[in-house]
């Protein structure tokens, strides 16, 4: 099963394709499902990029600290 940072190298590589003029990508996502993109859906897998960037950076907080 591949990790969030998996799907997330995957869906920046596909949004790299499809910027710079390949017409179709497709990517698969947390589901597993099969979702395909055209150049009018760009801001769609820019969204899901920002979602696993969130998911991704929302497990690397570190250890708390406490200041008095």
């Amino acid at each position: 099963m591949a990790t969030i940072a998996d799907r997330l190298a995957e869906a920046e590589s596909a949004y790299h394709d499809l910027m710079t003029g390949k017409a179709v990508v497709e990517v698969t996502d947390q589901n597993g499902e099969k979702v395909v993109f055209h150049r009018a859906s760009a801001s769609k897998l820019a969204q899901y990029i920002q979602s696993l960037k969130t998911q991704v950076g929302s497990g690397n907080r570190g250890p708390m600290r406490v200041y008095f």
